[in-house]
């Protein structure tokens, strides 16, 4: 019964990871010794808007990507302004992906023997351990955005979001996009 009780315990962990596992991971890092609080203007730190665009990135993703920083940006209150040097503020991001692999392990009962002889000869059937191990390959889009305050010259604040890129989530590019910078630009 504890196996039984083991196995059912072992698929509910996995059920709630993966349900937990369907939206960006966020986290964020702040520099304690510059203070952007009072920063009411911000400019990209770049005329391209990406610090450093991978080869292969789409243009349009991109044009996705600076309306939704910029448009979160506004509904903070901060204000666009086009020459860096008279902001506040200057932002910047970059994206990647990268392929992974998944590998899972959990422990699976079976019963050996057929029970023969039971209850004379003390054969009523073992159960036995077993582990059943499943690999998938998906691939981890990951977004990262940047401050940097324009009086020192100095990064202000460091955001950043991973996601599980899957078919299913990319057939409405804006929302997922905006989800990722919206979510990652909470904390700013």
């Amino acid at each position: 019964m504890e196996r039984l009780q083991l196995v059912i315990m072992s698929a509910f962990v996995a059920l709630l990871t993966a349900c937990a596992a369907s939206g960006p991971n966020v986290n964020f890092d702040k520099n304690p010794d510059v203070d952007i609080s009072n920063a009411k203007t911000f400019a990209w730190l770049k005329q391209t808007h990406v610090l450093e665009a991978p080869a292969d990135f789409n243009p349009i993703v991109k044009v996705r990507i600076d309306s939704a920083i910029e448009r979160n940006m506004k509904a903070k209150g901060y204000t666009l302004v086009a020459n860096p040097e008279e902001a506040d503020m200057t932002i910047s991001y970059t994206v990647g992906s990268r392929d992974k692999v998944k590998v899972d392990s959990f422990p699976v009962t079976y019963r050996g023997g057929f029970g023969w002889g039971h209850p004379y000869y003390g054969n009523h059937g073992s159960i036995s351990m077993g582990t059943e191990t499943t690999v998938r390959n998906y691939t981890e889009g990951k977004l990262a955005i940047d401050v940097y305050d324009v009086k020192t010259k100095q990064p202000a604040w460091h955001g950043w979001a991973t996601q599980k890129i899957t078919k299913s989530n990319t057939e409405d590019l804006d929302l997922l996009i905006n989800t990722i910078v919206d979510q990652t630009l909470t904390n700013l």
